[in-house]
């Protein structure tokens, strides 16, 4: 089993490290969160005062962050850079959802320096993280990514090679931009269907037998009471942040500007999402922007 430092234990991060915990890795992790902390050792891990104490004999360091400014400091930029205190041979998986592009450059300096960095963002939602059952999409060489796909399968059923450094980045926004159009457009069908006296368990099993089937419908239905073990029905909690969709949503817009790709759809939800976060919003789970279409 091997040695693992876990930085980032939120509603994501938090499930993986316990997962690598429960498959019989040793897991040193660290968050700023002292109850995120109390969970992981709950969970199985080890709990470490610091990111640096976290990645003293690592053979592999995971972190799990915000944004790209933050991957940036804590491994580069921050009074007491990561990548200056690695140990040889540790390989660096970064899951967190950032620029493409920053990826890139922080694979870049890590090879510079004779590190192994690799970019392995996730999709799956907070069930598919405690349920081990996350897809990866990583961006790596192929022996690098031959090197992380046993710790990975330990956290995800779906492991992809999306290409080389920052390729793992540019399926996440692909695949985050799809998703909040596919929300968007399930909270606009149910609101109508409900506005003309439609059940929504009815309508959401009418359409997950149609040709209006998706992801949302069969595990995520947005309409509270409709499903168990979803946000919607916990008063929107525990999921994935409007926050955080409207950050992956810019990212997505970013990378559209840059390859001149069209994404009208694309930006009306970002626009969308955008509204709701403004009218107060932001820490409530995305697929409560159902609310955005409803009379108060």
């Amino acid at each position: 089993m091997a040695n693992i430092g876990f930085i980032g234990l939120g509603n994501m991060g938090g499930p993986m490290a316990a997962n690598l915990a429960k498959a019989g890795h040793q897991v040193k992790a660290f968050d700023l969160s002292t109850e995120a902390l109390d969970k992981a050792v709950q969970a199985g891990c080890m709990k470490v005062e610091n990111a640096l104490e976290a990645i003293q004999e690592a053979e592999f360091v995971i972190s799990m962050l915000p944004a790209g400014k933050h991957v940036h400091s804590l491994f580069i930029s921050s009074e007491v850079p990561l990548f200056d205190h690695i140990p040889t041979g540790a390989l660096v998986i970064d899951s967190s959802t950032i620029e493409a592009d920053v990826a890139r450059s922080i694979a870049h300096v890590a090879n510079e320096r004779n590190i192994e960095f690799i970019d392995a963002p996730v999709s799956g939602g907070v069930g598919g993280a405690q349920a081990g059952t996350l897809a990866f999409m990583v961006g790596a060489e192929k022996p690098q990514f031959e090197k992380a796909l046993p710790i990975l399968e330990c956290m995800g059923k779906n492991i992809f090679h999306a290409g080389d450094h920052g390729a793992g980045q540019i399926a996440k926004a692909c695949n985050n931009m799809m998703l909040a159009i596919l929300m968007a457009g399930t909270c606009e069908a149910l609101n109508m269907g409900m506005k003309n006296g439609l059940d929504p368990a009815v309508l959401s099993d009418i359409m997950k037998q149609s040709s209006g089937n998706n992801w949302a419908l069969q595990v995520y239905n947005p309409v509270p009471g409709v499903m168990e073990n979803v946000p919607s029905s916990n008063n929107y909690q525990g999921g994935f942040m409007v926050d955080l969709m409207f950050k992956d949503l810019g990212l997505a817009m970013n990378l559209s500007q840059l390859s001149s790709s069209p994404t009208p759809m694309g930006s009306a939800a970002r626009g969308l999402f955008n509204l709701h976060k403004e009218q107060g919003n932001g820490q409530l789970d995305f697929s409560s922007l159902i609310n955005l279409y409803q009379e108060k």
